[in-house]
């Protein structure tokens, strides 16, 4: 046997069926060889990002897996790993390694040195009789603690030596722990005694399959929840409790409700304040801090209470301590009528926008006909950087968990188009959706080729209003001088020519109906394209 079949063998045993990947490393053909169906991308950054949708989705299923040749295919993978590092997503990077001899030489690239920084864990294959111990030390990085994305990289000299025998792997186990009592006994004190509580749930919650723990507490509470980005859909955004994201843009009722908390609950998430994905906490609050990962207590504000723990088995325990304290006692609903109070007059604010006849469509009008025609427990939608990102965020209403992938601590464009393609890979059965503008599609469009050779037939939605709109506050001279906002393309046309469905769309009044016909197209097995004209929208609600 040789180190790569070894390899290829133990992702077997580790139960994965798919391998996203671009040549050369002759790992694929190792992995195909041992039954793996490989996903071959057109840019290696879109195809790390394919790896993380399947990760975000396929909880509870293996992690995804990314492998590429040394050197150039190393190098543009990176943009990919980062943005997995920043969002906290489990995938193995398999790339193929120079020789030993080299891989010390100035100015060879040597991915375990330059990795080191967006990767939870790296090592390399230096002796190929090691090959087992150190797939097993990558999978348990992979399966405990804090999610993140491991390296195992490869020398050239190495991949292909024989073995004297088949390594004795055994399949790694999960192990999770459920905190101390103590510290989840005096959490449920001060959130009973809070006056506004605040539960803030992050990815961690959609990780640790804690979705329903989380709503009972928010229940016997009668407490608001707000998510994270990256933790949308971990709370049913229909539920009376709900306040939607928090990060560059929010509803009303999230940001008022947010500043009055005295009592915050962070439960899977991190608790770092980032512009466009996390909110900032107030000051006066009082801070309890549920995470696998101690290096987050205590990093950016004063920790009232820490949990180490998982958030599926703390939350557990915390909601027997509460309903012990409240005796069989129920909450009244006072919590429910301040949000709707506050809730319903934001929605008839944005009414206009929402439901809008102007031509050019206004981008509002899409995300408003997507929700009307499309049941959001059947899909999984993301978005891409920018004005997507802002505008969906507070709008779109995630009603069950993964249905929404939401992310951009590294926010690069383009990153939407893989994400979708990945989420589509790991639920076959799902309505999986990208909004992007036309920036982002020139940033990785040709990957919409790969899902079209592939056989995933996702749906793309391009926003095209022919300008980075998001831009023009900050590009005044520019732009005045040599249009330099200004963007061109017909995405649709591209999309028919690389073999996909598509439509142009410039009648809001045919929204609902193309997204239907698009929706149909990906159940007859078509990779399909939607491009609605729109306009350069610039109005966001309560953007930071």
């Amino acid at each position: 046997m040789l180190v790569m079949d070894a390899m290829a063998q133990i992702l077997r045993k580790e139960g994965m069926d798919t391998m996203f990947c671009f040549p050369t490393t002759p790992i694929i053909e190792a992995a195909v060889a041992a039954g793996l169906r490989p996903i071959i991308c057109r840019q290696e950054r879109v195809g790390v990002d394919m790896a993380s949708g399947y990760a975000r989705v396929a909880n509870g299923k293996p992690p995804a897996v990314f492998a590429m040749q040394y050197g150039p295919g190393a190098e543009n993978a990176f943009p990919g790993i980062a943005s997995a590092y920043s969002d906290s997503v489990p995938l193995l990077l398999l790339p193929l390694g120079h020789g030993r001899a080299m891989s010390q030489v100035y100015p060879m690239f040597k991915s375990t040195r330059t990795y080191e920084s967006v990767t939870k864990q790296v090592e390399e294959i230096t002796l190929p009789g090691e090959v087992g111990n150190v797939m097993r030390r990558a999978f348990n990085a992979l399966k405990n603690g804090r999610q993140g994305p491991v390296m195992v990289e490869t020398p050239v000299d190495v991949v292909k030596t024989e073995l004297d025998k088949e390594p004795d792997y055994q399949v790694v186990r999960r192990t999770r722990s459920a905190g101390d009592p103590d510290d989840i006994d005096r959490a449920a004190e001060m959130l009973v005694a809070a006056r506004t509580p605040l539960l803030l749930a992050g990815q961690g919650v959609l990780y640790a399959e804690a979705s329903a723990e989380l709503r009972e507490l928010a229940e016997v509470l009668q407490a608001a929840v707000m998510t994270t980005n990256d933790g949308k859909s971990a709370f049913p955004e229909d539920h009376a409790l709900a306040l939607g994201t928090g990060g560059i843009v929010y509803s009303a009722h999230g940001k008022a409700l947010l500043a009055e908390a005295d009592v915050i609950l962070g439960v899977g998430a991190s608790l770092t304040p980032h512009r466009i994905t996390s909110p900032a906490l107030p000051r006066s609050a009082k801070v309890i801090h549920a995470t696998n990962d101690a290096r987050d207590l205590n990093k950016n504000y004063t920790t009232e209470i820490g949990i180490l723990g998982d958030a599926k088995l703390v939350l557990r325990v915390l909601i027997d301590c509460v309903r012990d304290r409240l005796k069989g006692t129920q909450r009244d609903d006072s919590m429910t009528r301040k949000i709707a109070s506050l809730r319903d007059p934001w929605l008839a604010e944005w009414h206009a926008k929402l439901n809008s006849a102007e031509v050019p469509m206004t981008p509002y009008r899409v995300i408003n006909e997507f929700m009307r025609v499309i049941n959001p427990a059947d899909a999984i939608v993301t978005h891409d950087s920018g004005s997507p990102r802002d505008q969906i965020l507070p709008f779109y209403r995630a009603t069950v968990p993964r249905s929404y992938l939401g992310w951009g601590k590294s926010h690069q464009l383009g990153t939407g188009l893989g994400l979708a393609i990945g989420a589509k890979v790991a639920a076959p059965d799902k309505f999986c959706v990208n909004f992007m503008g036309d920036a982002a599609f020139g940033m990785t469009g040709l990957d919409f080729e790969t899902a079209v050779r592939s056989n995933i037939p996702h749906c793309t939605i391009v926003l095209n209003n022919s300008t980075m709109a998001i831009e023009i506050p900050h590009m005044q001279l520019s732009h005045e001088k040599h249009k330099a906002r200004d963007l061109g393309g017909n995405y649709a046309a591209l999309a028919k020519d690389l073999g996909g469905w598509s439509e142009r769309v410039e009648d809001p009044a045919d929204i609902g109906n193309a997204i239907l016909r698009a929706k149909r197209a990906t159940e007859e097995g078509h990779t399909c394209l939607l491009e609605f004209i729109t306009s350069p929208e610039t109005a966001f609600s309560n953007r930071i």
